[in-house]
C-alpha cells in the first residue's frame, strides 16, 4: 500500500468523527506555525492524558504526511513524557508526593521496575492504550535512572506512534492484513534488543565510574 491510499483511508478513519474532524481542520488552520502544532498537541496530552492521542497520530500523518506526521507526533508526546518525569521525580520532596510513593501497592509496581529494568516499561510503552501517563509517574518513583527511562520512552514511544500511524485504519487491520502485524513485531522486537544493548552500556558505564577510586 502507498503512502497516498494510506493517507486517505487515515483521512477517511477519523474525519467522520466530530473529534478527528475538529483536529485536522485546526492542524491546517495554524499550518503557518510549521510543524508546532503537531508537536505541541501530543505533548500537551503528556499532562492531560484524558485527550485523544491516537487521533493526534493520526491528524498529524494526515497533514503532515507519514513520516513527519510520525516524527512530529514523536517529539511532542517524548518531551511531554520526560518534562513529566522529572516534575515528579523532583516533587518527591514534598510530603504528599512520598505518601503517594510510599504505598503498598504502588511500592509493589515500583519494585517490578525495579528489578526487570527496561524491558518491561518499553513494552508497555509500545501499545496505543497503555496508560502512559501513569506509567510516567511510575517510572518516576523507581530508582531506575533517567537515561534508563529516557531510553524506554524514546523507543517505546516511537513503536506506538509507528503502530498507529502505519496500521492507521484500526486494531482488526491486524488481523485482516498479516504483514503489517509483521513489520510492527519486528520493529517492537529490534527496538527492545536495541535498547537492552544500550541500557547494558549504560550500566557498565555506572558501574565503572562508581568503583573508580576518588
Amino acid at each position: 500500500m502507498n503512502e497516498e491510499s494510506n493517507l486517505e483511508e487515515l483521512h477517511d478513519l477519523i474525519s467522520d468523527s466530530v473529534i478527528g474532524n475538529f483536529i485536522i481542520q485546526l492542524l491546517e488552520f495554524y499550518g503557518s506555525f510549521g510543524p508546532l502544532p503537531g508537536i505541541l498537541l501530543p505533548f500537551i496530552e503528556a499532562f492531560i492524558p484524558i485527550l485523544p492521542i491516537i487521533v493526534f497520530i493520526l491528524a498529524n500523518s494526515i497533514v503532515y504526511g507519514l513520516v513527519m506526521g510520525f516524527l512530529f507526533s514523536w517529539i511532542g508526546s517524548l518531551a511531554g513524557a520526560i518534562l513529566v518525569f522529572i516534575l515528579v521525580r523532583k516533587s518527591e520532596r514534598f510530603r504528599w508526593v512520598r505518601r503517594i510513593k510510599y504505598q503498598r501497592h504502588i511500592q509493589k509496581i515500583t519494585s517490578f521496575f525495579d528489578r526487570r529494568g527496561f524491558g518491561p516499561l518499553f513494552l508497555l510503552l509500545c501499545f496505543p492504550f497503555s496508560p502512559s501517563a501513569l506509567l510516567n509517574v511510575v517510572a518516576a518513583f523507581t530508582k531506575m535512572s533517567i537515561q534508563q527511562v529516557i531510553l524506554a520512552l524514546a523507543l517505546g514511544k516511537a513503536v506506538m506512534i509507528f503502530s498507529v500511524s502505519y496500521v492507521g485504519d484500526s486494531i482488526t487491520s491486524f488481523a485482516e492484513d498479516p504483514i503489517r502485524t509483521i513489520i510492527v513485531g519486528i520493529a517492537i522486537g529490534l527496538f527492545w534488543f536495541v535498547g537492552k544493548l544500550i541500557e547494558q552500556r549504560i550500566k557498565t558505564t555506572a558501574d565503572r565510574e562508581d568503583g573508580q577510586p576518588y
